[in-house]
């Protein structure tokens, strides 16, 4: 690729792989191993790749070749604002989805995986091993503690400590943090019905935030899946639902 876009004064290290028109700018590190998609934008000041925040992982110098981590993965069209922090993961690859934005200050660390098209908002931090879904949105300042799962579809409200995990298309603010309501307007936009809507707002105020008396076939294949992969997983650790 061209390396147009890259500022002289950015330091991409070895074992980063870029894909076409990748624009890096000033003060930026990028430290392998590190795989990035095409036209992603990593602002000045980002740090990419620095080794896990975990005291039984080496602390190398991936600058000299010595590449000791499972990576970090950037999709394609992601932007990365300036000052953001991504570590290397521990097992598997710190990923930031496609299309998603990590906006200034934010910071993800070791083995998060955020899924496609997600907003972290300014100063937001998310602790290690969380997954993250599709199209959430996280609040400025909001903080994430490590190994939570915030559903797809979801918004966190600014400065909202996430202490625990978050079903998919809800909303979820406040000191400490409750399931305040569903994300209906989210769904809407992205083309799921009112009857879907309604249904999983009934499951919701009827206080099945695990969705076990919810008949999954019922949904289009898009709803179904991000329900999916909250069904699917293992000791679920539910916040407190105040819904009216």
């Amino acid at each position: 690729m061209s390396d147009s876009k890259i500022s002289p004064l950015a330091y991409v290290g070895p074992g980063v792989v870029l894909g076409a028109d990748v624009t890096i700018g000033p003060g930026a590190v990028i430290l392998g191993p590190c795989t990035i998609g095409d036209n992603v934008w990593i602002g000045p000041g980002a740090q990419i790749g620095a080794p896990p925040e975990m005291t039984d992982q080496p602390q190398n110098a991936a600058w000299t070749g010595d590449l000791a981590h499972a990576g970090v993965r950037i999709g394609a069209g992601a932007v990365i604002r300036e000052g953001a922090m991504i570590h290397q993961g521990s097992y598997r690859e710190t990923t930031v989805g496609a299309g998603s934005w990590i906006l200034n200050r934010a910071y993800l660390a070791h083995d998060v995986l955020l899924g496609a098209g997600t907003t972290v908002s300014a100063g937001v931090s998310i602790g290690g091993h969380c997954v993250v879904g599709d199209r959430v949105n996280i609040g400025m300042n909001a903080s994430v503690h490590q190994r939570r799962f915030i559903g797809a579809g979801s918004m966190i409200g600014m400065g909202t400590p996430v202490a625990r995990d978050v079903p998919p298309h809800s909303k979820a603010f406040g000191v400490p943090a409750r399931v305040r309501g569903v994300n209906t307007v989210g769904m809407s936009r992205q083309g799921i019905s009112s009857a879907e809507i309604d249904s999983l707002v009934a499951a919701y105020t009827s206080g099945d935030l695990l969705l076990a008396e919810l008949d999954l076939a019922q949904f289009s294949t898009g709803l179904a899946a991000d329900l999916a992969q909250w069904v699917g997983r293992d000791d679920r650790n539910v916040m407190t639902a105040i819904l009216r």
